[in-house]
């Protein structure tokens, strides 16, 4: 028997990836009362983690006096902010391998049958497609006895479904398996994580006020009216997939865009194209508002290697100085951005030199290859800690921002002027039917 320990609390995650070879992590047992014979049986607690996915508690309970024995997964994580709705094609046997995560608040549906196992109607389970389907057919069986005594007819319809679910496990025509689980503590193993499963659909949705209730986030006395604007709501938590071609292999690929809420600043619409043919991955920021009054030059003395976690929002109106490397990126040079301060000096590197088609071939010049390398270093230096620089953020139309990590109290090493943009920056914003009288007589 093994027991939980003060170290292995301490010393590291209770919780091990799933696996059969691992011989040193047993199961905890405890001694427990038998729901069936009412005499004492053995519980048995499995703290693991499911790869890509989340821990779980698995927990068996087998009684030596009645033979009767239970098994059942309860998340060991929170109720997620999303369902989660999987869809499975299965098309071989191989598919009904695949381990299969389902809480009790979960649906499962199989469309191709018309069958539908409504939600805290079974316990927790940690199984497999198949196991899944076995477990529907015990369901079904359990009370056929009783049943072709008091309604035969019944009970021949439900042995011809009983049949018709035993023949999906032969998977001689495809079929579907949805489980839909409002807690989003459900899932469906993708065997080659974490690459794209072209037979796993994978979708996220915002509960229902029925759902919280149902999953004890409400009381019963909350299912009011909705408010108005949910429709807002929705379309900020739902993440929008179309399709597109990737730019660089032009290979049939999807775009997901996604409305955000940046802290303390303003909305932006993030876009990711991710291609499954080539690898290549693009991510675009678009400000989800106008164009600011006035433009915004944001200053920040980079003085720690911790000033490289703070958020940034580049937009594609942003131009880019560093002073002290003599360096200025202009405003089309890099497309809107949403990373980190060490993501944009990374993605500023490559695109200087990683990228710069002048360092090699015949353009290339020893000096021009040196003094790029120099600069490469220098910018290394800088997110290690190792250089002291100012970085500036000009940006004319206002919707760039740069996180501060003393909010709401002002930040001792930023600094954000406001100032009125001139008449070329609103001819380069394409704002001519903005233009002032002082604008004019500037021109």
């Amino acid at each position: 028997m093994s027991v939980i320990s003060e170290d292995s609390v301490r010393g590291g995650s209770l919780f091990k990836d799933i696996s059969a070879d691992n011989d040193d992590w047993e199961p905890t047992e405890i001694e427990s009362m038998c729901m069936n014979c009412h005499q004492n049986g053995m519980t048995r607690l499995l703290l693991t983690r499911i790869p890509f996915f989340k821990e779980i508690i698995v927990s068996s309970f087998s009684c030596p006096n009645c033979n009767w024995s239970n098994t059942e997964i309860q998340s060991a994580g929170r109720i997620q902010d999303r369902g989660v709705c999987y869809a499975l094609k299965v098309k071989s046997k191989k598919d009904l391998n695949r381990e299969v995560v389902k809480a009790d608040s979960a649906t499962t549906r199989i469309p191709e049958l018309d069958f539908e196992i409504p939600p805290f109607t079974q316990k927790g389970a940690l199984s497999t497609v198949e196991g899944l389907l076995d477990r529907a057919v015990a369901g079904l069986e359990q009370d056929q006895p009783v049943r072709r005594v008091t309604d035969p007819e019944v009970a021949e319809k439900i042995d011809e479904f009983i049949q018709k679910l035993r023949k999906l496990k032969e998977v001689e025509s495809e079929f579907t398996l949805v489980i839909e689980d409002p807690s989003g503590n459900s899932f469906v193993e993708n065997p080659v994580a974490p690459q794209k499963d072209e037979a796993l659909t994978v979708s996220w949705f915002k509960r229902t006020a029925q759902q919280d209730i149902q999953l004890g986030l409400k009381a019963d006395d909350d299912l009011d009216e909705e408010p108005a604007g949910n429709d807002l709501d929705a379309m900020r938590n739902e993440v929008l997939v179309f399709d597109t071609n990737c730019p660089e292999c032009n290979a049939p690929s999807s775009t997901n865009m996604k409305l955000v809420q940046i802290p303390h600043f303003k909305e932006v619409i993030i876009m990711a194209t991710n291609c499954d043919s080539c690898g290549h991955r693009t991510n675009e920021v678009k400000s989800g508002g106008a164009t600011e009054e006035q433009g915004t030059k944001i200053t920040l003395h980079i003085t720690d290697p911790s000033d490289m976690t703070r958020d940034v929002l580049k937009s594609e109106t942003c131009s880019v100085t560093i002073p002290e490397l003599e360096f200025e990126l202009g405003m089309a040079a890099i497309s809107g951005k949403f990373t980190t301060l060490e993501g944009l000096l990374k993605d500023i590197k490559e695109l200087i030199v990683s990228k710069n088609p002048f360092i090699c071939g015949d353009s290339s010049t020893t000096d021009r290859v040196q003094k790029l390398s120099e600069f490469g270093e220098k910018l290394d230096k800088v997110i290690a800690g190792e250089m002291n620089v100012h970085l500036i953020l000009d940006d004319p139309a206002g919707n760039s921002y740069l996180q501060n990590v003393y909010a709401p109290e002002p930040d001792p090493e930023m600094t954000t002027e406001k100032y009125t943009r001139s008449f070329e920056q609103n001819e380069e914003l394409g704002l001519n039917d903005m233009k002032t009288e002082g604008y004019q007589e500037e021109k």
